[in-house]
């Protein structure tokens, strides 16, 4: 039986509208995320990671082709429908200082309370398991402008628990963790994709975690393409796979060899090339 796409793209072309035309990012990408599976998004700072994920959610338009939500065209999705289908963690800094980590959970199920945002017994019982997942318990009443940097990320990956949508975007959701902290984020990331069977996209430049947690990687080469003029032209393909695959068949070596560095698929490490 076929599986049925969370999200899947056709020529889809991403970027920005700029003064006198639009700066192309990559002009066509075919991309499949499945329900049940932690995918992670790797590729050099400049690739387009964030763009690409804004596009995905709706928060940024494509410049070409077409974004799937399920069976529904994202363009035809209203905001509403948006916040029931999607999750999304930024890295953009949001001023939510002067709240508590429970009433900035408890915004995650403005999608299920109806006009008014009253919340239910039910509701409520999804923030304090959504602040358990996250590794905030015992913090429930603190502010967020009191956490750390590592704990406001989490109190924000609650916040999208609480939402129980279908898909969860993030961007760099772990970049001010420490390691064990980093780990564990990826764990619960990994284990809430299979447990409620939701469609996870991460993006991160930790490629030893990626490799041990994730089901699947999808590799963003940089593209060098600028202008309107770029778009349809043939471009770096993305290259989606499971780690062992990508690891066998060589495409990470290729995708992250440069003159100093190369990857070592033994030890599935970046190593430099002179051995210091």
């Amino acid at each position: 039986m076929e599986r049925k796409a969370a999200i899947q793209t056709f020529g889809l072309a991403i970027g920005y509208n700029v003064r006198g035309g639009r700066r192309t990012v990559h002009p066509s990408l075919d991309l499949a995320l499945y329900p049940g599976e932690l995918t992670c998004l790797l590729g050099r700072n400049g690739a387009g990671k964030s763009t690409l994920l804004r596009t995905l959610c709706g928060l940024q338009p494509p410049l070409g082709g077409e974004v799937f939500i399920g069976d529904k065209p994202l363009r035809s999705c209203s905001p509403s429908e948006l916040s029931s289908r999607v999750g999304v963690v930024l890295t953009d800094r949001t001023q939510a200082g002067g709240i508590t980590v429970y009433d900035l959970v408890s915004l995650g199920r403005y999608p299920h309370t109806g006009f008014f945002g009253t919340l239910r017994e039910t509701d409520h019982e999804k923030v304090r398991e959504s602040i358990v997942a996250a590794g905030l318990a015992g913090m429930e009443e603190r502010h967020v402008a009191e956490l750390s940097d590592g704990e406001r990320q989490k109190a924000f990956i609650a916040k999208v628990l609480a939402q129980e949508c279908p898909v969860i975007l993030l961007d760099e959701p772990t970049a001010f963790l420490d390691v064990t902290s980093r780990i564990e984020t990826m764990l619960a990331l990994r284990e809430l994709a299979r447990k409620q069977k939701k469609a996870v996209l991460l993006s991160t430049h930790d490629l030893d975690t990626a490799l041990q947690l994730a089901d699947k990687l999808w590799l963003l080469p940089a593209c060098d393409a600028a202008s309107d003029d770029a778009v349809g032209k043939e471009a770096e393909p993305m290259h989606c796979g499971t780690p062992d695959k990508l690891v066998a068949d060589g495409t990470l070596a290729r995708f992250f060899e440069s003159e100093r560095i190369a990857f070592d698929p033994v030890s599935r490490r970046l190593v430099s090339r002179n051995g210091k």
